[in-house]
């Protein structure tokens, strides 16, 4: 106790340099502790892009390329799904819904999705939450369409504006739509998933913008009006995949065999959250390179630390003399200086993780609306506790070295005049 008094005293006598180093290991811990936050919030989000689907459904390729241009819109696939398989799939005893999407044209870089009112109904995001309306409507007409909160927001769309599908995936279209213009009905509130930066019209609606095309261009000579088309028979005769939910979960893994083995042409059944880990486990080094770095960021402000008071040992020498002359034993410096450095790293923790959860509190709400990250503000987990725990020994261990460099002075050294 009385090591530890002197030791408080002598950082409170020099509070303007305790202050500074307790600051820099506060932050260097809060940047550690955030990179962790945010790392497992990011991983959270992303594995819950898509929950409440068992088995997602497109033509048969891998897993990671299926998931990403049905989840993700990135890339496209291999073939298309037949609306008969659909219907063979659909109609299965153990399939409780079953979602349709068609892909392979876009708005000004952002994907355009062509879905039914299921989509709305069954597709869940963020452990359940599920897609709302944040203005307008879900469309009614033929040529209505709801975009995604980023869509309006990055294009300044509002609802009843006009847009046109342009034919392929690139951010500028060189053969569009033009002849069938859609308007917005409903703008989507923000959910941080793909689904904000995604056109969504019905199937009915991409069958009806490519009754007169063919192979990718429109057919000379023959041209539909919207007014034509709608008398049309707009049923689908293929989609690009479709999301299935179950009525038992016990019946995944044998409804996803026996769709992988469909005789009738080559589909794959995959599990979304399967996939999604397996995709995360593609970036683990970018965790591991953001580990490293906030780990070396506080060695650096611990080495800091070790320099402070390297720095003030020779100015204190004098100090350490009357301590020694008073009747401290060496081992009472040692004690003294390895306090000082448990003191500055204990505090520079505490402090570290006070400013890192006030940060959490303020920033939570709009990193989730802006950005979709859902950080946790739960107590550090054992893994983080356990860190702070090794934060603070090391800095005890740091100041040791110092302690050392005083111990084996002897009680001349601090009284004599160095000039």
């Amino acid at each position: 106790m009385i090591i530890a008094r002197l030791a408080f005293q002598s950082l409170r006598n020099r509070w303007l340099t305790a202050t500074l180093t307790v600051l820099a290991i506060a932050f260097s811990v809060m940047l550690l502790l955030g990179v962790e936050k945010i790392r497992n919030g990011a991983r959270d989000s992303f594995a819950n892009t898509i929950s409440g689907t068992e088995l997602i459904v497109g033509a048969r390729s891998g897993s990671l390329q299926l998931l990403l241009y049905s989840v993700f819109r990135i890339g496209n696939a291999t073939n298309n799904i037949t609306w008969q398989s659909y219907s063979d799939i659909a109609s299965h005893p153990d399939v409780a819904w079953i979602v349709p999407i068609s892909l392979g044209d876009s708005h000004r870089g952002f994907r355009v999705l062509g879905t039914t009112k299921d989509y709305y109904e069954h597709y869940r995001f963020r452990g359940g939450n599920r897609i709302e309306v944040a203005s307008g409507k879900l469309g009614e007409d033929l040529f209505d369409t709801v975009i995604g909160a980023d869509v309006a927001a990055q294009l300044g769309y509002k609802v009843g504006d006009k847009i046109v599908i342009g034919h392929g995936l690139g951010s500028v279209s060189f053969l569009e739509h033009e002849d069938k213009p859609f308007r917005v009905a409903g703008i989507l509130a923000k959910t941080g998933t793909p689904v904000d930066r995604t056109v969504h019209v019905s199937l009915e609606a991409i069958e009806a913008i490519h009754v007169d095309w063919q192979s990718g261009a429109p057919v000379p000579g023959q041209t539909v009006s919207a007014d034509q088309v709608r008398a049309m028979d707009l049923k689908p005769k293929a989609i690009t995949a479709a999301l299935v939910g179950l009525k038992s979960k016990l019946a995944i893994f044998r409804v996803q065999r026996e769709i992988n083995e469909y005789p009738d042409e080559p589909l794959s059944a995959i599990l979304p959250g399967a996939a999604l880990q397996e995709l995360w486990g593609l970036v683990a080094i970018a965790e591991t390179a953001l580990a490293a770095v906030s780990a070396m960021v506080v060695a650096t402000a611990l080495l800091g630390m070790l320099t402070m008071i390297l720095t003030a040992l020779n100015e204190r020498r004098r100090e350490m003399a009357i301590l020694r002359a008073a009747g401290a034993r060496p081992v009472t410096i040692l004690g003294l200086l390895a306090a000082e450095a448990g003191m500055l790293t204990a505090a520079g923790v505490a402090t570290g993780t006070v400013l890192l959860y006030a940060a959490l509190f303020i920033l939570r709400p709009i990193l989730d609306r802006e950005y979709g990250l859902n950080l946790s503000i739960a107590p550090p987990t054992t893994s983080e506790g356990l860190t702070l725990a090794v934060i603070v020994l090391a800095g005890f261990i740091a100041g040791l070295v110092p302690a050392m460099l005083a111990y084996r002075r002897s009680l001349a050294d601090g009284m004599t005049v160095r000039i």
